[in-house]
Parts: structure tokens; sequence; C-alpha cells
């Protein structure tokens, strides 16, 4: 009977011997086939074979043979990294495009930010009340027409909808990025390259192969390799492009992409040697996850200005939202750099929206314009601020948490005559942000009164005004949001501001028409009995038809864009203006027919007076009614 150590030579020889037919250095057919390509015993026998080559070099009997066996493991090793590598190209399939979607249960991005626009010079026509555009005050930067990537980002993009929707948990989706028989063959390559002390090149062999699947991945994603001055240089048209496409992305990337690399190092890796499988998961995603989030890092320290404040809320939101699994699927120690960058980011994008909502309100303090916007109307200023105003109120709970102070200017006087007074003593109960938004519809109407004062006519700065709070009052009531956020004493006040200008407007503009329509001065003697002054009421009514007929010439080419507004006004007109001709015609027509050239003097009836009326605030010059009297 041959002794043991006999056996164990034997073992050995036979094992180095399947090595060595497998050393790809020296055999043409090993250079050309893969083992685990081929069947499936011999498979099994090489792995056998390394494994007898691992027990003989802990074998006390074959301490001779020990470089023998250190040189069979290293041709061992170097055809397993080879196979580990040939397995994990074979199965590292381009994911298909349709699992690259949002695995979040409710999956809703955010919308374009629109605001319209109006030109100054624009002379207002018949039936519209402003134009469309984007109205941008000076500090806004210019934009440029940006592009598409390819046609999975265009599906990307098309997938959006038109709101702002958060705050999902639970919503990872792991899938299988391997079949379990490839998974199986490199976890037992695995453990035996580990346990030969061969731990870093299996960490790399993996870590380059797989962060070539995530690339391809990012590609189809459309994230693109981009230094954060790459963004910061880039027109920001094209970055709000780019932001829609990374919110849709970084949630593929976190909860799905990220995550399925997590869970196939795991199976390969787990329990073989110290966090092997975070130490290959990190060596894999690292790379990528930086280039990920490099992205909305450099728009949390970009340049601020007022149009970009919605698309920072909504990467604020998506990185918010996306955190708790950003801690999950980045949970080891390794990877705590990643998690303390997500949380840093999220802090920037926080930091940058209040000074965003802080310059604005500066912005639009000083927004410096004085050419009279034509007829009185709308002013271009008023319908982006408050369209602001109401896409804020869209993100109220987001801005709700990032806005917890009163805005800077608390004073109840300044003493700055160029800054308006607010006293929120008045407004107690507000969060802060409704009062950042009353401050800024505040100093919004301070300077509407700078420019409504390059008005040369007071009657219609005083319109200007009352369109201009008017249109404010109807923005906060036709917002639900923000209506529940502004309280109903404040938009009283507003309510009495406006209703206050329009009685400004018709005691500057009417006054004059009526106090034709007086009595005094046209008797003879004091008795109300004696005669009448033909005269002086031929001059009367000359003067009246004078002065109705300039005011309507001006005022039909002014505009009240809202129909509500302006039929109320016009009625309000006509209970002051028509009984009062009315009356004055009824007692003193007769003097006029008596007399020589009537028409010249009692040009018109009460009814073209009252179709006159209907011509007010139209927007166009409209005379007929009058001309066809007067002719």
């Amino acid at each position: 009977m041959e002794p043991p150590e006999n056996d164990s030579v034997i073992a050995f020889e036979s094992a180095e011997k399947i090595i060595l037919r497998w050393d790809s250095t020296v055999s043409e057919e090993a250079r050309e086939k893969m083992i685990f390509n081929g069947d499936r015993n011999e498979i099994d026998r090489y792995l056998q074979a390394v494994d007898e080559i691992q027990r003989s070099m802990e074998s006390t009997t074959l301490s001779n043979d020990h470089d023998k066996a250190n040189s069979a493991i290293q041709i061992a090793m170097a055809r397993l990294e080879d196979e580990f590598r040939n397995i994990l190209i074979a199965h590292t399939s381009a994911i298909e495009a349709d699992s690259l979607t949002d695995p979040s249960p409710s999956s809703v991005n955010s919308g374009e930010f629109n605001l319209p626009e109006e030109d100054y010079n624009e002379t207002p026509t018949k039936g519209r009340s402003s134009s469309s555009g984007s109205y941008k005050l000076q500090v806004l930067d210019p934009s440029l027409t940006s592009t598409d990537d390819d046609s999975f980002t265009k599906e990307l993009d098309h997938q959006e909808s038109s709101t702002s929707s958060y705050r999902s948990t639970n919503s990872i989706r792991e899938v299988d990025l391997m079949p379990s028989k490839a998974i199986d063959d490199l976890r037992s390559i695995a453990d035996r390259m580990i346990s030969a002390g061969y731990l870093r090149e299996c960490i790399q062999v993996y870590g380059s192969v797989r962060k070539s699947a995530v690339d391809s991945s990012f590609r189809k994603l459309g994230i693109e390799k981009l230094s954060i001055g790459d963004i910061q240089r880039l027109d920001w048209e094209t970055l709000e492009t780019k932001i829609r496409r990374w919110i849709r992305a970084a949630k593929v990337c976190v909860r799905m992409l990220f995550a399925s690399e997590k869970k196939l190092c795991e199976q390969i890796f787990e329990d073989l040697g110290t966090a092997t499988d975070d130490a290959c998961f990190v060596e894999t995603i690292k790379g990528p996850a930086i280039q990920l989030f490099n992205f909305a890092e450099a728009i949390s320290i970009s340049r601020r200005s007022p149009e970009k404040l919605f698309k920072i809320l909504d990467l604020h939101d998506a990185l918010s939202d996306l955190l708790p699994d950003i801690e999950v699927v980045f949970e080891s120690k390794s990877s705590e750099s990643i998690r303390v960058q997500a949380v840093e980011i999220l802090s920037r994008l926080g930091e940058a929206a209040r000074g965003i909502l802080s310059e604005f309100e500066n912005a639009v303090l000083r927004e410096p314009s004085k050419v009279p916007v034509p007829g009185g109307t709308i002013h271009p200023l008023t319908r982006y601020v408050m369209n602001y105003i109401s896409l804020i109120s869209d993100y109220k709970q987001t801005m709700g948490e990032l806005i917890v102070s009163q805005p800077s200017t608390g004073a109840r006087y300044s003493n700055d005559p160029n800054t308006p007074d607010m006293d929120f003593g008045e407004l107690e109960g507000q969060t802060p942000l409704a009062l950042h938004l009353i401050w800024i519809i505040v100093i919004l109407q301070f300077n509407l009164e700078g420019k409504a004062k390059h008005y040369r006519d007071n009657s219609l700065a005083h319109l200007f005004m009352m369109n201009n709070v008017h249109y404010i009052v109807q923005k906060i009531k036709g917002s639900p949001e923000l209506g529940e956020m502004i309280a109903d004493n404040y938009v009283r006040k507003l309510t009495g501001k406006f209703r206050i200008a329009a009685t400004c407007y018709q005691r500057a503009t009417w006054v004059r028409v009526l106090h034709c329509l007086r009595d005094e001065g046209l008797h003879v003697s004091g008795s109300f009995s004696s005669g009448v002054s033909k005269s002086a009421l031929r001059e009367r009514f000359k003067s009246f038809n004078a002065l109705f007929e300039e005011v309507h010439r001006t005022q039909s080419t002014w505009l009240i864009p809202d129909t509500q507004l302006r039929e109320e006004l016009r009625i309000s007109i006509s209970e002051k203006l028509i009984p009062a001709y009315r009356s004055f015609l009824g007692r003193f027509r007769s003097h006029i027919e008596s007399g020589r050239h009537p028409e010249n003097y009692i040009k018109y009836t009460v009814e073209d007076l009252e179709n006159a009326v209907l011509d007010f605030f139209e927007g166009y010059a409209v005379s007929q009614h009058l001309r066809r009297r007067s002719q």
C-alpha cells in the first residue's frame, strides 16, 4: 500500500497537468477555446484541479514542490481571470430601452416654465389684450435653441407630463442582469481567485466590464460625460432640456441600474471575503455615480437668475425624493462619499432657490423700464411677476420647507424712497413663503406706481393702475394654491386699491365733462323762472360736445383687457353721464331748437352717447357713433 504522501503527489501532478493543458501562453488550443464555454465535466475538472493545487500549497508534504505549485497557481489564476472576464462580457448585454424607465409607482416629471410677453411698443388691436411669448426681466439670460440627442432620449422627453409631483418611497426595482448559471460560474471563479490572493485582480476585471455596461446604459439614458465647467458653459435653454432628462435618468439609475448592479455584486461575491461585494460594487459605479451627480452639482452652484428657479426646484424635489433610495443603495462605508455628495447637492439646491427668490424680489423692485405701455393695459412686468408667483405657489410644499424666514425688509417705515413700506404686523398668521409672495406683490405695485407717473394723461395713469392691480387680484383668486396662501384680508385690501384707482380715473376724466351739464351760469337773472342765456347755453353744449368727443376719441384707444372690469366701468360711466345729459337736454333743448342751426349745438341724442360709451376701452379707435351725428 502506497503511503499517503504518494497519493498527494499523484493528485498534484494530475491537477498540474490539467492546469498546464489550459495554459494559453503555450497552447494554441487553450488560446482558441474557453473552458466555461465547453463541457460541464471539463469545467468541474479544471476547478477541482485548481482546488487541488491550492491544497497542495498548504500541505507540508509537498514543501519541496512549492515552486511548481506556485507556478501552477499563477497559470490557473491567469486562466480564471480570462474566463471570468469572458463570462462577464458574454452576459453583459444592453438593457432594453423599455426597462430604462422610472421604476417608481408614480413617475411624474416637471413641466415647462413659460411666461407671457408683451412688446412695450406694440399698439393693441381689437380683440387682443396681450401677445404671447416670454417677457423677461433684464437680469435674465438670453436663450438659444437646444438640440436633441437620439430617439431614446426623445422618447424619455415625450413621456414627461406637465406638473411636478415627487415624494415617493420604496420604489427600488432590481432586475436580474445575468442568468443564474452565469452567476454560479462567476461565483465559483471569484471564490478561487480570492482564496488564492487575487482579490484585487478579480475586482478590477469585474469593475472594468460592469462599468462599461453601466456606461452603455448611461448613453441610452442621454447622460453625457460633461465636466462641471462644461455644464456651466451651456446656455440655459439647453440646460432645461438636460435637466428634464437628468431627473428621469437619475431615478432610473438609482432605483434600477445601481440597485441591480449592487444585487449582482451580492449574488457573485457575498460571503467570499470581507466586503468584497461592496468593493466590486463601488469599483463599478463610483465613476458613473460621480458623473451623474456632477450634473446636479453644477446646476446648484451655477449663476443664479430668476428663470432657473423652477428647474432648480424640480432638481431639488427629484433629489429629495431619491435620497432615501440613495441611502439604501449606497449604505456601505466605502460608498459614503456618494451619499454625502447627494446630501450636499440637495442643500446647495435649496440655498440656490432661496437666493434666486431674494434676487427676484430685488429685480422686480429695480426693473427700470420707463416706456408706458400703450392704452394703459396690463404691463408685461405684471404678467411676468404674477405668473412667476403663481408657479412658486405650485411648489408651495418645497418652497415652504426652504423659506423659513420673512423677507429681509421687515420695517414699516424704511426711510428709503426707493423701497416700499410693509407692515408685517398686519399679516400675522401668514407663512414665511406667503410673506415673501406678498412682499413681491408690494414691490410690484411700488414699481408700477413709478411707471404710472410716465403717463402724461392723469386719467390714463389711474386706468393703468386699475388694470394692473385688478390683474393681480384675479391671478390670486384664479390660483387655488395662491389663494390659499394669501389671506382674504390682503386680497380685499388689493381689491380696494383697484376700485380706488377706478374712482380716481372717473374723477380725472368725467368731472370736467359733467361740469358742462350744470345749470349754474345759464340764467339771465337769479330767478329760475327767468330767461336763459342762449349764448351761454350754446357755449355749454359746444364745450360738452368737444370734451366728450376728445374723451371718446382718446379713450376708445385705451384698453381694459378684462371683459367684466371693462363692462363695470362703462356701466359706472353711463350711470353718471346718461342721466345728467338726459336731464340737461330735457331742460334746455327747446331754447336751442328755437334758434338758428340747432344741429350745431345739439349734436348727439341720449342713444348716441349710450352707444358711444360702448366704444370705450376697446384698445382701438372707434368713432363711428359720434362721426355719424357730427357730419
